[in-house]
């Protein structure tokens, strides 16, 4: 049973923006967990690409995508986003929504402080 799946993913020019959506099955409650947003390319470890507190009163965004990407989350819709804007080839990988072990932790970045993950959705940039 799958708990977290992705979507919106596609293939765009750079430059071009794109939404990925991430909805949560009802028995994967978010509402008090901090839920982020990872990427991975082939032959690349998995990158934490950004999360965002159980609220949404406070987000960390990796280096690579401060400033171009948003995440926002609607917890009545168990659901999270995120707004990926002016993408660049380097962009391109799978995107995976996650949520956190523990509720009301810290914003973290370790992809083993995440034990719900979803399918992925696949994120191409052409140049």
């Amino acid at each position: 049973q799958v708990d977290l799946v992705e979507s919106g993913g596609a293939l765009v020019q750079a430059g071009d923006s794109l939404r990925l959506s991430c909805l949560a099955s009802r028995r994967t409650f978010i509402a008090p967990y901090v839920m982020a947003w990872f990427r991975q390319a082939p032959g690349v470890e998995r990158e934490y690409v950004g999360g965002i507190s159980w609220n949404g009163s406070s987000t960390l965004y990796s280096d690579s995508v401060k400033g171009r990407f948003t995440i926002s989350r609607d917890n009545a819709k168990n659901a999270v986003y995120l707004q990926m804007n002016s993408l660049k080839p380097d962009d391109t990988a799978v995107y995976y929504c996650a949520r956190a072990r523990r509720p009301d932790a810290g914003i973290l970045r370790p992809a083993s402080e995440y034990n719900y993950w979803g399918r992925g959705t696949q994120v191409t940039v052409s140049s």
